[in-house]
C-alpha cells in the first residue's frame, strides 16, 4: 500500500485520540471542557487539580505523535516530506479531534512529539528555549510559543532534508500552535494571564 495514504490518515485518527478529555473523563468523572480554559490539553488537565493526570495527559498527547511519525518513517524510511506531512497531520488531529466535533488542543505536546520523532537534537533545543522561557516568567503559554516558533530554525540546521515541503511543514506547525495561543496573546497583552503554579488573583 502507498505509505502516504497510510500514514497521513493514521496520523490524524492517532493524533485525535483526546488523551486529556478520557483520562478526566474515566478517573474523574468531569468534562475537562467544562473546567478552567476549557481545553483538552495537559495544562488545563493539571491546573484542574489533576497533577498527575495532566502529566498523562502531556506523555500520550507527544506519544501518540511520537507514533504517527515514527510510523511513517518506518515505512518511508528516509522520506522526511511524509515524515513531516504526517507530522502536520498529527498535529491537526489533536487540534481538529473529529470525537470532539473538531474542537481540541493548541498542540503544543503533540507537535513536541513530532519534533522528538523527526530530529531528537531539535526537540531539545526547542524544549530548552521552553524550559528557559517557562522558568522566567512561568508562563506556559508564552514558553510554548516562543519555543514553537524557534522550531524551524533548529528543524532546518538538523534535519537532512530541505525539500519545499519539509519547508513548509516546519513553518506551518508553530504557526498552527500560536494561531491556537490567540486568546493566551490577548490575555498576556492585557496582564491576565494565569502564570503556573499559582491561583487566579495571587
Amino acid at each position: 500500500m502507498n505509505p502516504w495514504l497510510l500514514s497521513i490518515p493514521l496520523a490524524y485518527l492517532l493524533g485525535s485520540i483526546p488523551f486529556g478529555y478520557l483520562l478526566v473523563k474515566i478517573f474523574r468523572h468531569e468534562d475537562i471542557r467544562a473546567t478552567g480554559s476549557g481545553n483538552i490539553g495537559a495544562t488545563n488537565v493539571a491546573r484542574s487539580g489533576a497533577k498527575g493526570l495532566g502529566i498523562a495527559t502531556l506523555l500520550l498527547d507527544a506519544g501518540k505523535s511520537f507514533l504517527a511519525v515514527k510510523i511513517a518513517l518506518h515505512l518511508a524510511p528516509g522520506n522526511y516530506d511524509l515524515a513531516v506531512i504526517t507530522a502536520v497531520a498529527a498535529i491537526l488531529g489533536h487540534v481538529f479531534p473529529i470525537w470532539l466535533g473538531f474542537r481540541g488542543g493548541k498542540g503544543v505536546a503533540s507537535a513536541l512529539g513530532v519534533i522528538l520523532a523527526l530530529s531528537p537534537a531539535t526537540a531539545a533545543c526547542t524544549f530548552g528555549i521552553f524550559l528557559v522561557v517557562f522558568l522566567l516568567t512561568r508562563y506556559v503559554s508564552l514558553a510554548s510559543m516562543i519555543g514553537s516558533a524557534t522550531f524551524p530554525l533548529f528543524g532546518l540546521y538538523f534535519l537532512p532534508q530541505r525539500t519545499p515541503l519539509v519547508i513548509a511543514g516546519l513553518i506551518f506547525i508553530p504557526l498552527l500552535v500560536i494561531v491556537k495561543h490567540h486568546q493566551n496573546i490577548r490575555r498576556l497583552l492585557s496582564g491576565t494571564e494565569s502564570r503556573f503554579g499559582k491561583k487566579k488573583g495571587e
